[in-house]
């Protein structure tokens, strides 16, 4: 769809704009009580391979666990909610986000999002420099206190 998109927008206009509503996303996500992530658009001018931007919603109380996205950079930008960020081997670095705010992880760097609120979701959208969903797990004991930055 999006060479398709791409090639049409270039003699037509009217196709040169996709419009996603947020209708769509919330029936895009896949998990409990519309949880998760969804695709809003990959970059028509790299066939779609290098570039995903997209929605991920933590609901209260839970965390995207300890990963990294391998060689892939990530941008992400809290759009609802309050979220605490955690990186390093053992999570040992921290930053609080609220709305309006951005964090970067460069590649292979370990993070987890993490979600305190007991009753308020969290809101991100996100740039991958990747469509191929690379995330891995790192089982790792975190220490008890992160450093926090500002």
């Amino acid at each position: 769809m999006a060479d398709t998109m791409n090639k049409a927008a270039a003699t037509d206009w009217r196709a040169g704009v996709r419009v996603v509503r947020a209708g769509d996303l919330a029936a895009a996500r896949t998990g409990p009580g519309g949880t998760g992530r969804a695709t809003v658009f990959d970059f028509t001018g790299s066939g779609g391979r290098e570039t995903w931007i997209g929605s991920v919603v933590l609901p209260p109380a839970v965390d995207t666990g300890l990963h990294d996205h391998g060689r892939h950079e990530v941008a992400l930008y809290v759009v609802r909610g309050r979220t605490e960020i955690r990186w390093g081997s053992r999570l040992q670095f921290a930053a609080d986000l609220a709305p309006g705010d951005w964090a970067y992880f460069a590649p292979g760097v370990p993070h987890q999002e993490r979600n305190p609120s007991a009753d308020e979701t969290v809101e991100f959208v996100v740039a991958r420099s990747d469509r191929e969903r690379i995330a891995v797990a790192r089982p790792i004991e975190p220490v008890a206190e992160p450093e926090r930055i500002a």
